[in-house]
This record gives C-alpha cells, structure tokens and sequence, in this order.
C-alpha cells in the first residue's frame, strides 16, 4: 500500500529530475543539487545527519553533503527514488511516514514554489488531515521563535498555538499552507494573517522553523 512519504518521495525526485541540478530553491543557498544531497545524507548517513539538528556536528554535516553534491546528480536521484537502506530505521513503514512525510512535502514545496509560474497543489483531504496531525504535535517547536503569539487555524476552526505570547498573530490557511508557513516558508504560504500591524511586522522578520 502507497503511503504519503512514498508518494511525496517519488514526486519530490520526479521534480529534482525535471528541473536539473541549477534550479534554485527557497533553501538559502542551496540550488536543486545541494537539496538532493541533503535528503540523501539525511537518510544515508546518520553520522553526520545529527548536524541538522546539533550544531556540534554542523561542520561534519556540511563536509559529508558537499561530498554527495560532488556526485552525478542522476545518482543522487536515483538514491532518493530507492529510498533508505535495508538496515535504516527509515525503512520501517511507520518510520518513514512519521519522519518524512512533512519533510518531503516541504522539500517539493521548495522547489516547486521557488519557480516563478508555480500555483498551490491542490491536496486531498486525507493527505491534508495528516499534515495537520504532524503539524499539531510539532507546533510549538516550529513556533518556538516566534516574537508575537502565534495559532494557526484551519478554515473549519481547528486550531493549533505555536507560541503564548502577547500580541497574537492569527495564521487561517489549509493544512499544506500552514506547514509551508510553520517550517519558515512565510513569504510563499497561501495565508491569511490577523493581529496588529506591529506584531504582524515583527513576526515577517522572523525565521520560523527547525533550522538552527
């Protein structure tokens, strides 16, 4: 059976493919193949994957992906299309869903939206239920720099805080939009912003996300 990481990992590699190894990203400095190289090494080498996250093994991190962006960008896609290997926890179908399936949403969002005819996709409401579950849990962390108060709200009034706090900042979009928003995406999310004109300033200033 077909899972949303599976699919999100095939169209996010059918994109890398199609748009070649120079398309730029909304990834700081990062065109389509440094892209590609991070989500190999994310999965392929936990060595250094621990950078993402720890700023102790940044260096690591930056060394081993220059190494995959060095390689025939036709093999990093075929890496990402054949998914983890036998021995990685990714390759549990639990695993996988749970770990990848925002993080291929975004990355797809990433390139498609850094091109300058892209428009939504639109996203069933299955697949939008379930960004809207992972992005419930992980709110607060995605939130955690946010200067203002910040909820993000469904249309149908389901909402989710990101950070207490005083002014708040109202984010209404669907599921897809709002995890393009939450993961620092803010500028291409298809949003609607309410709060006063300061706090709506100081938190378009702001880097929401997990990136260090």
């Amino acid at each position: 059976m077909s899972t949303h990481a599976k699919r999100e990992r095939l169209l996010l590699a059918d994109l890398l493919e199609t748009a070649g190894p120079d398309a730029p990203t909304l990834c700081d400095g990062w065109r389509t193949r440094e892209l590609a190289a991070h989500v190999v090494v994310r999965e392929r080498r936990p060595d250094a994957a621990g950078g993402i996250l720890l700023p102790v093994l940044k260096n690591r991190l930056e060394r081993v992906q220059a190494e995959f962006a060095a390689k025939p960008y036709e093999e990093l896609i075929q890496l990402i299309r054949t998914g983890p290997p036998r021995m990685s926890p990714y390759g549990i179908k639990q695993v996988d869903e749970a770990a990848n399936t925002v993080e291929f949403y975004v990355h797809t969002e990433d390139v498609r939206r850094a091109q300058p005819d892209w428009t939504p996709r639109p996203l069933d409401r299955v697949f939008e239920d379930a960004l809207w579950a992972r992005l419930e849990k992980a709110a607060r962390l995605l939130g955690r720099r946010s200067p203002v108060g910040l909820v993000l709200r469904r249309p149908d009034g389901q909402t989710a805080v990101a950070h207490r706090g005083a002014p708040v900042v109202t984010v209404t979009g669907e599921p897809g939009e709002l995890t393009v928003f939450a993961f620092g995406r803010q500028d291409v999310a298809r949003v609607e912003l309410e709060g006063d004109k300061d706090a709506l300033a100081r938190l378009k200033d702001t880097r929401l996300g997990l990136s260090m």
